[in-house]
């Protein structure tokens, strides 16, 4: 009798992040440990094509070879993930309307999926990081890309045309926004704010290491952790997480620069059955660890 052996299942995932001016990809086990990666950098102006070369070079130099569950990418900007299409993000127009999933599942053989990084960063955290095991949750991410995305009652809050919150007015006459607004949360919590802050009082070296160690500069370190909880706070105000957990650049400011967030965080606040924490993110790469996050959900 001919027995018909069924094929191995596919035992990796992958994972792509893709950020204005960086692209990011990951080689994934089903337990969430990290095989392999791959960077490459494009240009502010880079065009479509440039920008489709680095994403098929870093996904040859992780994916080749391998047979894969999926592919999950973590995007910045406005995101249709039914279509897989990248609708807008505004640091990079060359973007606007690309369907990264169909690229991906084309060009690798694999069924791929988009959805914006913050909120993807959520089923990171709840896949393999600090919110397993808890229903309701937010996840930040800070630095040159500044959001967070909400897990609430086990689920992911992501209605369609929804954003990250790095938009979300906070100074209704403050600076202006890659948008075309005023006053975005984006305006007042990034790299760029921090980086012009420190430079219009006379600091001009790396705003990490700013961050790290303040010295004179304190109060503006303490003006940009403040800057960061009013996004939090409106996030709390709407959905009260409870639970924040804190990605990437802030990361370096240390157990000072998380517990001044919190603080405001929780000033003047209405008293919930859980106060509002701020944790930090032990994994640097939670935005590849939420791609692969998507890909198990779909499974």
């Amino acid at each position: 009798m001919h027995v018909v052996t069924a094929p191995e299942p596919a035992a990796w995932l992958g994972a792509v992040e893709l950020v204005p001016g960086q692209v990011t990809a990951a080689l994934l086990h089903r337990s969430g440990e990290l095989e392999r990666t791959a960077r490459a950098e494009f240009g502010a102006r880079a065009g479509v094509a440039e920008i489709e070369d680095a994403l098929y070079r870093v996904g040859a130099d992780c994916f080749a070879g391998y047979r894969l569950l999926g592919i999950g990418v973590a995007a910045a900007g406005l995101v249709d993930a039914e279509a897989g299409v990248l609708l807008e993000v505004h640091d990079v127009p060359a973007l606007h309307g690309y369907p990264v999933a169909a690229k991906l599942a084309e060009r690798f053989g694999a069924p791929a999926a988009v959805e914006h990084r913050a909120r993807l960063q959520v089923l990171g955290d709840r896949w393999f990081g600090a919110g397993r095991g808890r229903a309701t949750f937010a996840s930040v991410s800070t630095g040159t890309v500044l959001g967070a995305g909400v897990l609430y009652e086990g689920r992911v809050l992501a209605p369609q045309g929804g954003r990250s919150g790095a938009h979300m007015t906070v100074a209704a006459s403050g600076l202006e926004c890659t948008c075309g607004e005023r006053g975005c949360w984006k305006t007042l919590a990034t790299t760029n704010w921090l980086t012009a802050a420190a430079a219009a009082r006379g600091f001009h070296g790396d705003p990490v290491g700013l961050l790290r160690e303040p010295g004179e500069f304190q109060s503006t370190v303490d003006e940009y952790a403040d800057n960061i909880a009013l996004g939090l706070v409106n996030i709390q105000q709407l959905f009260a997480p409870g639970l924040f957990i804190v990605h990437g650049e802030a990361v370096a400011g240390g157990e000072p620069f998380r517990a001044r967030i919190e603080a405001r965080l929780g000033a003047g606040l209405v008293a919930t059955a859980e106060r509002p924490s701020v944790v930090f993110g032990a994994y640097e790469h939670s935005a590849l660890l939420g791609g692969a996050g998507l890909v198990l959900a779909g499974h």
